[in-house]
């Protein structure tokens, strides 16, 4: 079962650590992007199963980011997990009303974050 995920995240820590729990564990291939920017560029250029999104990035935060991605007919079918500290019931009831695939909380453990976003996706 060979995914294709496109991880949006400022951190390169953060993408460093999911790029090898989804390629070593899993066997997926991840591409990167850095920024909400690259992103969009390579959700539009990339044939994708999933993208892994940050909420909190500079520039252009996850939510601007997702909205994008749902305004144009060639990214709003890709399913999207966003990543992210922020667990406030606030940020939850958010989550809730946008169309994404589920919320991954960070700290993760690398691990076993590859079966947790298997799950999320119900692959």
């Amino acid at each position: 079962m060979n995914k294709r995920i496109l991880v949006v995240d400022d951190e390169k820590d953060i993408r460093r650590v999911v790029q090898i729990s989804l390629e070593k564990f899993a066997g997926w291939q991840t591409i990167m992007a850095e920024s909400g920017q690259e992103g969009l560029l390579k959700a539009k250029s990339e044939t994708l199963d999933a993208i892994l999104l940050d909420v909190s990035m500079p520039d252009m935060d996850g939510f601007q980011f997702f909205e994008q991605l749902q305004a144009d007919a060639n990214t709003r079918s890709i399913p999207v997990v966003l990543l992210t500290a922020k667990v406030l019931p606030s940020d939850r009831q958010r989550f809730a009303q946008m169309a994404v695939a589920g919320v991954i909380s960070k700290p993760f453990d690398p691990m076993t974050f590859w079966k947790q976003l298997a799950e999320t996706l119900r692959w």
